[in-house]
């Protein structure tokens, strides 16, 4: 998995946090105060900014964020953190195939396996795809909402200090 899947990450609970603004507004389209660049996001984090937009841009076709044109543009979260499962951001950014591909060496040298299918007999490409069943259901499961929530817990202060910090630069 690239680097790209965790930027896009923080972005996201940045822009809810930067849309909160203390009105209570959560950053969605319509409902947070702006939209915000990505050049503003990757400096946050000291980031080249070319390639998080390119992560941005994945996720606005994938429909978690929107993207504002004009003077005032940037992106904003499409819908609330609840509705973002950590799947939804792995596929907007590494695309929906598999992680681990077999690629049926079983069937290459001398030990070869000659039956016309060898992925079926292959004991590590049937444990990998239990593994990666497991892994996507699990990413299933948790919406950007639940590791704000656990951030919130571990760093109190860091929706504030965010919102300062845009509003410092803005």
């Amino acid at each position: 998995m690239n680097e790209g899947v965790e930027w896009a990450m923080h972005s996201c609970l940045n822009l809810a946090w930067i849309g909160e603004g203390g009105d209570g507004r959560d950053g969605r389209e319509g409902g947070g105060p702006r939209a915000v660049t990505a050049a503003r996001l990757a400096a946050y984090h000291e980031l080249p900014t070319a390639y998080l937009n390119k992560q941005l841009q994945a996720l606005v076709r994938a429909g978690i964020l929107s993207s504002v044109s004009g003077p005032r543009g940037g992106f904003r979260l499409a819908r609330g953190l609840d509705r973002i499962t950590l799947m939804d951001v792995v596929v907007a950014i590494e695309g929906p195939d598999e992680a681990f591909r077999c690629t049926e060496i079983i069937g290459q040298g001398p030990g070869a396996v000659t039956t016309g299918r060898p992925s079926a007999e292959c004991a590590i490409a049937e444990a990998m795809g239990r593994a990666e069943l497991a892994w996507r259901r699990e990413l299933a499961a948790r919406t950007l909402a639940d590791v704000r929530a656990q951030a919130e817990r571990q760093a109190p202060s860091a929706p504030e200090r965010i919102r300062r910090w845009f509003a410092s630069t803005a």
